[in-house]
């Protein structure tokens, strides 16, 4: 289990100093990946959902609420009444 270490952030930044790269690659939600960031990250701690999708029914997942253009509840209407047909 990891433990929370305070000021982890400013730490990061502190051990990189100057080796600091600007950010090249992007994840699957579009954000920009900043490497030695990543690389120093908790991301085992208790209070990060590693697996958000895990165990949740395959329709849920197959809604798409990234159109900014709709409402979380106009997205799972638009889902159901696409089921139907």
């Amino acid at each position: 289990m990891a433990t929370k270490k305070k000021g982890a952030a400013k730490t990061v930044t502190k051990k990189a100093g100057d080796k600091l790269t600007p950010a090249t690659e992007t994840a699957a939600s579009g954000a920009l990946v900043e490497k030695e960031i990543a690389e120093e990250s908790v991301a085992d701690h208790p209070a990060v959902d590693a697996n958000p999708r895990s165990g949740v029914p395959a329709e849920s997942n197959a809604i798409d609420f990234n159109d900014p253009g709709k409402s979380s509840a106009d997205a799972v209407a638009d889902n159901l009444a696409a089921t139907r047909d």
